[in-house]
Formats: C-alpha cells, sequence, structure tokens
C-alpha cells in the first residue's frame, strides 16, 4: 500500500501509521493506536527489567582485633552474599597503632581467602587503600552445587545442639525434684515457727 493510501486509512479510522521496522526493504508500518502502543511498549521494557538480576557490590568490614567468633560470623554473611550472585568487598580498617601491625591484617586476609576458597575467590590480590586493606570476592561459577554442602551439614549442627540440649533438660529436670522438698519444708517450718 502506498504511504499516502495508508495515511488516508488510518485517519478513517482515528489510528496513527506508524513505522515499525525502518530497516527492512520495503520499511514495515501499522496503522494502530500510537499511545496504546507506547504503553505496551514501557510495559514490556517494565517486565524484562523485572526479572533481569543486578548484581551489587557488598561490603563486609573487620579490625586487625575482630574475635574469632566475630570472625565466623562476617565470613558466613560473605557466603550468604556470595550465593546470592553479589560481589563482596571485604575490608580490613587499620586506626592508629595497628597500623605498625599490618602483617596481623594480611594473615586475616589470608585466613578469609582459604575460608571462602570454595564459595568464592578474589578478583585480585588484596590490595592497601590508605588505612585499609580490602579484597573484592566474586562467586564461582560451581558454587551452586557446593551450596548445598553447607546446608546439610547445618542440621547436622542442628542435630548437635539438641542433643546439647536434651542433654541439659534432665538437669533442670533433676534440679525441681531436689527443690521440691525445700519449697515443703519452708512452709512447714514457717508454720511450726508461727504455732
Amino acid at each position: 500500500m502506498p504511504p499516502f493510501e495508508a495515511m488516508r486509512v488510518a485517519r478513517e479510522r482515528g489510528l496513527d501509521l506508524v513505522e515499525v521496522s525502518p530497516t527492512a526493504n520495503p520499511p514495515v508500518c501499522r496503522i494502530i493506536n500510537y499511545g496504546k502502543f507506547l504503553y505496551q511498549q514501557s510495559k514490556r521494557q517494565h517486565e524484562a527489567k523485572k526479572h533481569q538480576k543486578s548484581m551489587e557490590l557488598k561490603e563486609v568490614k573487620f579490625r586487625p582485633r575482630t574475635s574469632g567468633h566475630d570472625f565466623d560470623v562476617k565470613r558466613n554473611k560473605i557466603v550468604g552474599f556470595l550465593k546470592e550472585g553479589d560481589k563482596v568487598k571485604a575490608t580490613i580498617m587499620f586506626r592508629g597503632r595497628e597500623n605498625a601491625h599490618r602483617e596481623i591484617g594480611f594473615h586475616m586476609m589470608e585466613r578469609l581467602i582459604d575460608s571462602l576458597a570454595e564459595f568464592g575467590q578474589p578478583e585480585a590480590r588484596p590490595k592497601q587503600e590508605g588505612p585499609n586493606l580490602s579484597a573484592v570476592f566474586s562467586a564461582k561459577k560451581g558454587a551452586g552445587k557446593s551450596a548445598g554442602q553447607p546446608r546439610s551439614a547445618a542440621p547436622s549442627q542442628a542435630a548437635g545442639r539438641s542433643s546439647h540440649a536434651s542433654a541439659s533438660v534432665p538437669r533442670p529436670a533433676a534440679q525441681p525434684v531436689a527443690e521440691a522438698p525445700q519449697a515443703r519444708a519452708t512452709p512447714e517450718t514457717s508454720e511450726s515457727s508461727g504455732g
């Protein structure tokens, strides 16, 4: 259909003549409602963005004097971020006299790299940025398969905790039995002292 006739048909229907594919030979045009076309196009783009996973850079901070338990908690946080597909920047901050003993920070960073070996790897060697030592970790390709292993280890840990809890349950149960005669003795002594 010639462009002039297509324009006439579009005006008669109260619609617009929109060039859909300008690179085709001959160019492809459609007679549609242009406002509705733009709305549907933006809706499709919005849906595409919704399904797209954006990678974020998370940061976890340590100090050279971070205790062993706190180190493990922060390490587990890093593992969680890596499993979600984010990159993680681990930073060891030095202040004051801690700057004189930077080897402690380097040992801590080596320990962190070794403990995260199955979940992620550093993108580059740890580097000193002013008073901070930092390394950026990214998830390993096969981390999804090994991610199931810690979860299977968690029930055994939970079972270990429950065995500790069950071991501690008889102790409190034994205590009330021992305390019950004392509780009975207390009112009797108070009655005898009162009477």
